[in-house]
């Protein structure tokens, strides 16, 4: 294509060069003869106010002139004079009139470098850099010398199109005809190599450079911004402080964004003072840059009052500031502060909504984003990709999934970031298939998934159980040597583990050659969610033994394991730690504290740390209402149910998931019922499939069978196992083998793998007396080669946990353990109680 576009190109400069009697390799000079009528100096004259016209060439108005002289000058028959037609020429291309442009080049002289500046100018200002450089090898086959003028565009060309290897080689040209150590040209030379990551290319030729004024300076400090090398930065700003051009706005907010991005907020300060000192601290560039400084270094009082001493606010201070307080998470400042951005009479842009719209998402108010959407659409604002993405994920988020579609669907400014966004959001509804159809088609479009692309769908192929299409991915993150990076590697991990191979998730964790917090919370959530949880623990330990910081989620995620071991005594050495350090007052921290405490027994303890918390959320609340609502204690479950919504505080799908299960437990079954309408009909939540189990297990542990099933049969999408199994449990308690066999078959065809299934129906069919059903159900499973796994228990004596499993013998106090059971067990024969067979025997064995 790009050779087609030169041959193109090339024919049609001969032919025109033809048509206007041009000979392009001729040397010949055409003497310029001034005609009857034209006034000596006339035309230096117009040249010289076209000179003016062309410092404000973008105006349309200035653009009229330029066409006056130029017809003036056909009219008179002098349209080929030398300097005033390349400044008519000047004025077309700065106008963006090319075609002009074109006509007046052809009717030039030239033997001189300006027209085929201007042209070269002129297809570097319109991103046609391939044209430009044939340009410029045309200007060298005409047999016309470049000057200095020629080059700052050329190099701009190579740099548009990442030619590294052609800029050298016109850098060479450069130093042969001595323009290298000119101030533009330098300057752009600089700029080509620091964009091009040539860094060191760059430094090499600032050094030589005899005159350098605060533009070059300027240029060589954003070249090192760009390239991350904070010390070069540091030093070569001192070195400029020491020389004789001295830090304008632009430097100061160049070094200021690299201390943003580094978060150097010590050396910011410092920089502010010097701003402040050379009366620079108001200028708009440098005010802003310090905002985005504050914000990101979390300093939001500093940017607030450095944003109220600023005169007069523009649209980028205001969305900086807006900005600021929205990654901060302080949604209600940015709020109140958008309400005063408009108050104020200044108009919000595309880059204020995409700034301000998370704030809505986090808040909850839906219905301030959807009047957002509205008046972006009223009013025309450019939905550019940055915007559109910010609105899919708010609508994403607020469970809207049809609108997320059609803002999807509302232009054509669609890229690889806004595929990501409609994975996780499909991924983060649980909507998989949706997340795996948007995957495939934009692979039929051509895109190339990036890093957060696939670990943004990862979790759909988990979710999928789609453990060979997870297994695709590795290769592809392999291939592309994209493991390196942490959250891809937390993202295979976690889709391994999920897909039951933890043994995989462990591999992949161990070859990372950079772990981070995310990474160790995600194997150390794996291993608990996987039946391991001491090398859940375990882990947790090594990762402080290895350096990384606990955050939240890490305390979060071993409290967890320590609840599903149960270790209570490992769940009081992580409070301890709470206390000594940051996390204390950690909301969410605190929460799962209450969990482990709970789940270990010590109910106590979990209602003095509920106490104690000195914030409460919805997840708090959840918390201490489950923990009640699992120990049986209905009565305080629905007290503290009703204290939440006193303080204010809306309950929502979990905490009614809480109330049913313990009204469930408690044997409350109109309750339950009573609850489960109140969150569907007065707080309009939807149920969703763990809402249904409980009721399930709620008709299933009174006995009410009948009513379970009908729960079933009106469910508003199709059960899952764990809905069939909770049906099948309570069957196997009341004797229902008909219902038990109809919840088998949608169990076998579910997870035909699971041992217990086939185990609880055999057993219901035993107690029934059902042999043929048993012989069947037990063929199945060996037929289908299913294993039955044992269970364990486990239990925590002197701070050692202890595991045990039926008939087991392993453990090193077998004997004395034993003595103890037998004795236990003819105590409580003297009760009178009669100990049930695990299986009952068939007639025939029992030899009656």
């Amino acid at each position: 294509m790009y050779r087609r576009n030169i041959y193109l190109i090339s024919r049609s400069f001969s032919h025109n060069a033809a048509e206007f009697g041009l000979n392009p390799i001729s040397t010949k000079v055409q003497h310029f003869v001034k005609p009857a009528g034209f006034f000596p100096n006339t035309e230096e004259i117009l040249a010289s106010n076209l000179a003016l016209i062309l410092q404000d060439s973008s105006d349309q108005s200035i653009l009229k002139q330029g066409q006056q002289v130029h017809a003036q000058l056909i009219l008179n028959g002098t349209n080929h004079v030398g300097l005033l037609g390349t400044r008519i020429l000047g004025v077309y291309v700065m106008c963006g009139r090319f075609m002009d442009a074109m006509k007046v080049f052809y009717g030039l002289e030239l033997l001189y470098a300006s027209p085929w500046n201007w042209m070269i100018r002129g297809f570097t200002m319109m991103s046609c850099f391939d044209f430009a450089l044939l340009f410029y090898f045309k200007m060298l086959g005409y047999g016309t010398n470049p000057d200095k003028y020629t080059f700052p565009y050329v190099i701009k060309a190579c740099g548009g199109l990442n030619a590294v290897n052609l800029g050298k080689s016109i850098h060479k040209t450069i130093q042969l005809v001595g323009f290298e150590v000119d101030v533009f040209v330098g300057s752009s030379l600089i700029k080509f190599y620091a964009e091009n990551g040539c860094i060191n290319d760059a430094r090499c030729l600032f050094d030589k450079l005899p005159l350098r004024d605060s533009v070059l300076w300027n240029v060589m400090l954003n070249g090192y911004v760009q390239h991350g090398d904070t010390v070069s930065i540091i030093e070569l700003f001192r070195e400029m402080r020491n020389s004789e051009s001295k830090p304008n706005s632009v430097t100061y907010a160049c070094i200021i964004s690299a201390c943003a991005s580094e978060e150097m907020i010590s050396f910011g300060t410092q920089l502010h003072g010097l701003a402040s000192k050379h009366g620079l601290e108001m200028n708009s560039r440098v005010a802003n840059t310090l905002l985005s400084l504050y914000a990101k270094c979390h300093c939001l009082s500093a940017a607030r009052e450095l944003f109220d001493m600023t005169p007069q606010n523009d649209l980028v201070t205001w969305n900086v500031m807006i900005g600021g307080y929205v990654q901060n998470g302080f949604m209600l400042e940015a709020s109140d502060l958008f309400r005063k951005m408009v108050s104020a009479g200044v108009k919000p842009d595309r880059v204020t909504f995409a700034s301000f719209i998370p704030s809505v998402t986090e808040s909850g108010r839906y219905n301030q984003g959807k009047e957002i959407n509205s008046y972006i659409i009223r009013h025309g604002v450019h939905l550019d990709v940055f915007l559109k993405n910010a609105l899919i994920d708010m609508y994403f988020k607020c469970r809207d999934v049809e609108a997320a579609w059609n803002v999807f669907n509302y232009n054509t400014a669609v890229d690889i970031v806004i595929c990501t966004a409609m994975i996780s959001g499909y991924v983060l509804n649980g909507m998989n298939t949706d997340a795996l159809a948007i995957f495939r088609w934009l692979l039929s479009e051509k895109m190339k998934p990036n890093a957060v692309t696939l670990s943004s769908f990862l979790p759909a192929c988990a979710g999928l159980a789609a453990l060979k299409l997870g297994k695709e991915l590795h290769a592809h993150v392999l291939k592309n040597r994209l493991e390196g990076r942490c959250y891809v590697g937390s993202a295979v991990t976690d889709m391994y583990a999920k897909c039951g191979r933890l043994d995989l998730a462990r591999q992949v964790f161990i070859k990372m050659s950079e772990r981070d917090a995310i990474c160790w919370n995600s194997m150390i959530t794996s291993c608990s969610q996987n039946g391991e949880p001491e090398e859940a623990i375990d882990l947790f330990r090594r990762m402080a033994i290895e350096g990384v910081k606990y955050d939240s989620v890490s305390i979060s995620t071993a409290l967890s394991a320590c609840a599903n071991l149960p270790a209570l005594h490992y769940g009081k050495e992580i409070h301890g730690f709470m206390m000594r350090n940051e996390f204390s007052f950690d909301i969410f921290a605190e929460s799962a504290l209450i969990d482990t405490y709970a789940k270990c027994g010590a109910l106590e303890s979990a209602r003095c740390v509920f106490d104690t918390m000195q914030g409460k959320n919805e997840v708090s609340w959840n918390s201490i209402i489950a923990a009640y609502g699992n120990h049986g204690r209905l009565k305080d479950c629905l007290a503290l149910f009703h204290q939440m919504k006193d303080e204010g505080f809306k309950p929502d799908d979990v905490t009614f998931l809480a109330i049913i299960s313990a009204c469930g437990h408690g044997g409350h079954v109109e309750e339950g019922k009573h609850y489960f309408n109140s969150m569907t009909q007065e707080c309009a939540i939807e149920a969703r499939m763990e809402h249904y189990a409980c009721m399930i297990d709620l008709f299933g542990r009174a006995g009410r069978l009948e009513n379970a099933f009908e729960v079933i049969k009106n469910m508003p999408f199709d059960p899952d196992a764990g809905v069939w199994g909770t049906l099948l449990g309570a069957c196997r308690v009341h004797g229902n083998v008909e219902l038990a066999e109809l919840a088998s078959t949608h169990l076998f065809e579910m997870d035909p793998q699971n041992s217990g299934y086939y185990v609880l129906l055999s057993n219901i069919q035993a107690d029934c007396g059902k042999w043929e059903g048993v012989l069947k159900t037990r063929s199945m499973m060996k037929e289908r080669g299913v294993q039955k796994i044992p269970g364990y228990s486990w239990i925590e004596v002197n701070s050692i946990a202890h595991m045990f499993v039926a008939a087991d013998t392993s453990h090193s106090q077998t004997v004395q353990i034993y003595v103890v059971l037998n004795h236990l067990l003819q105590e409580l024969r003297k009760e009178g109680y009669v100990p049930k067979p695990y299986l009952p025997l068939h007639p025939q064995c029992s030899g009656v």
